[in-house]
This record gives structure tokens, sequence and C-alpha cells, in this order.
């Protein structure tokens, strides 16, 4: 199928998309392993697309804030790539997983060394050295997504992050476990507090559109500067498409063909390089912790535009 050759068929693709999605009776269900977000309505959806103008098209529920989660990773990951460099790595891998996100199995017999940025352990890692770099991790990346969203109302719900910090027992044990092998430089108490803080960040899809668009812009933020080089970029976008959604990153390669990230709040962000970048909300998830329609979504908008990095 031919590309689209003008943003302004955007809006009609995304009506066709909420309206084949209106029609799908299994969404999934909720998160029930964060209290604050089991109440979700799993038949909620909204779509937004974001030009690398600013111009921004949805449908659905696109303006609801939601329970950004593990969407967060990707900017606390390019926020530290671009004070550390390649420093980072040395911290945290850039392989699949293989494993649930939470998943402690790895850590051992890898030394500490988390697989990749996206899963839990690997997050810790990042949030940890930009803490360090910054001072604030959670309050860094808030400022970054006002910024870039253009909507400085965006806020930390800090009831869902006392929800997470109540029921944050295996995060805790991922951050002790890292810090017995000298990965985690602040003390876990502090790393988890700004952890579960990053992760309670509402946002909705028309800000998280806009605020992933330095990604496909090539590391250029919404106001001209650069966060990253194209290098930087274009790693932060390979990891997304290898590691982005966990362990069932594969399917979501084969059936999206984009760079992408879940959270289990129900988002879901994608990058097209060099065109637009999209977020998907349905709270509904699968045994893997991804959004049922939000990928639903993001693979007929691609099967329908033709716009993919394949």
């Amino acid at each position: 199928m031919a590309i689209m050759s003008s943003p302004l068929t955007f809006q009609p693709v995304l009506d066709r998309i909420a309206a084949e999605i209106g029609q799908t009776p299994d969404r999934g269900h909720p998160a029930d392993y964060i209290p604050a977000l089991a109440a979700c309505d799993p038949h909620r959806f909204g779509m937004a697309v974001a030009e690398l103008d600013g111009t921004v098209y949805g449908v659905g529920d696109w303006r609801q804030p939601f329970s950004t989660q593990s969407i967060t990773k990707v900017f606390t990951l390019a926020l530290d790539l671009a004070r550390e460099a390649d420093e980072l790595w040395e911290h945290v891998g850039r392989e699949p997983s293989g494993n649930p996100f939470n998943s402690l199995v790895q850590l051992e017999y890898e030394n500490g060394i988390p697989r990749n940025p996206f899963i839990n352990a690997g997050a810790l890692v990042v949030t940890d050295r930009l803490h360090s770099q910054t001072g604030d991790a959670a309050g860094s990346l808030l400022d970054f997504l006002r910024a870039e969203s253009g909507n400085d109302g965006l806020a930390i719900n800090e009831d869902v992050a006392a929800s997470e910090s109540a029921h944050g027992d295996r995060n805790a044990a991922l951050g002790h476990f890292m810090a017995s092998y000298g990965n985690i430089r602040n003390p876990v108490p502090v790393l988890l507090d700004e952890y579960f803080r990053q992760c309670s960040v509402e946002a909705s899809c028309a800000d998280l559109a806009l605020a992933t668009g330095f990604l496909a812009r090539h590391g250029i933020r919404a106001d001209g500067t650069r966060l990253l080089t194209m290098s930087q970029a274009k790693q932060v976008n390979a990891v997304m498409l290898t590691c982005g959604t966990y362990d069932a990153a594969g399917e979501f390669a084969y059936r999206v063909g984009l760079p992408g990230k879940s959270g289990v709040g129900g988002g879901v962000i994608a990058v097209v390089p060099g065109r637009c970048t999209l977020c998907v909300w349905s709270p509904g998830l699968d045994e893997h912790g991804n959004s049922v329609a939000g990928v639903t979504a993001l693979d007929r908008f691609t099967t329908i535009t033709g716009l993919s990095v394949f």
C-alpha cells in the first residue's frame, strides 16, 4: 500500500482505526497488581499522531490523562544518555531479555547488569544514574515532558506512586540485588521513591505523542535544540524496537514494525523516524503487560498507511 503523501489523511485513518477497535470485544484486563490501576475501564481508547512540526491528530480519549508507567523509561534513558553517553552502557545492556519485565532470573548470572534499560531492573539503573546526574530524576523527567508536550499541567499522581510503593517488594529486591554488585549508586529507598514517582506521571496520548517527537526528529527537541546525537537517537529507537514491549518485542516488531514502548497503564508510544510519533491508550492488557487494543491499533496504522521502518 502506498505511503500517505499528506498529513491531512491522518485523521480519517485514526477515525477508521477507532471504529474497528470499537468492534473488538476482547480488550484484555487492567493491571491488577497495582490497585490504583485495577479499576480502569478496559474499553477506554484514545490515539494520537504528532507531526514533526507539532501538529497533532487524535481520536477517542486522546486528551484523557492516564498513568504512563513504563513509557517514561524511554525519556529517562534519553535524558541520561545525553549526559553520560556510552558510559551508561557499561551498566545496562541492550539485548532483549526473553523474560517478564520484573524478572530476577538473569541478574545473578549476569553479575547485576540488567539485560536492557526497559525491563524494571534496567530502568532502575537508568533512574539511579540520572538521579546522580541531576539530584532529582523524577523532577527532571517531569520538566522534560512538560517542555516537549507544551503542557505545564503534567503532574505526578502521588496516590499511584504510593500504591506502587506499597506493592513494590519485587522492585526493591531488584534494587538491593544490583546494589550488592555495586551497580546502584544511591540508597535503594531513595532510588525506589524516584522510580515510583517517575512511573506515576499522568499524561494524555497527545502529550506523549508530542513528547516523543525528538526521536522522530533524530534527537532534536521541540524548541530546535539537540538532546541526542543522531547516533544516540538511533540507539534509543533500536532498543525500543527490540526491547520496548518486554518478552513480546518480537511479536510487536512483526505486527507493528515500529520502535515502540508500552506501559502497564495501557499506553504505547511508537516512532516513525523522520515522519511522526504516535501514542495509543487502552487499559486492557495482554499476558505480557501490553495494551491489547493499543497494539492492534498500531498494527492497523502501519498496515493502512504503509509507514514502517521495514
